[in-house]
């Protein structure tokens, strides 16, 4: 869930890459995942697709224990409400879903009424 990734988990991230136009989207999912690099397209393996990702400097140190970088990922599922503008989120969204006007590096972003599934753009 978003609300578990902490300022300090984002620090190194020097950029942010989109994969597609942001513009219409209300919303992104986003998760911290263990990859094996600080920088390129990491593989995803989720169902739906993957809309973008960070990439980090190089004092980014990997962990101790798996020799891997925590990075953000952004996705959508196939039932989110960019392709299913009338089904289950028509009105909400997923517990890890943040403003994708409201993203850049080592920011977590937020949740907004537009994320939501409102129309205004306040931050909630």
């Amino acid at each position: 869930m978003s609300a578990l990734i902490t300022d300090d988990e984002l620090a190194h991230e020097v950029s942010l890459v989109w994969l597609e136009d942001t513009g219409r989207l209300d919303y992104v999912r986003q998760t911290l995942d263990r990859l094996p690099t600080r920088r390129g397209r990491p593989v995803h393996h989720r169902d739906g697709r993957m809309v973008g990702y960070a990439l980090l400097g190089p004092t980014a140190k990997p962990s101790r224990p798996s020799g891997t970088f925590r990075r953000r990922v952004f996705w959508l599922l196939p039932h989110d409400r960019d392709t299913a503008p009338d089904g289950l989120y028509a009105t909400s969204s997923p517990a890890e879903a943040v403003d994708v006007r409201t993203l850049a590096p080592g920011d977590r972003g937020r949740r907004t009424e537009r994320s939501r599934g409102g129309s205004g753009p306040a931050a909630v």
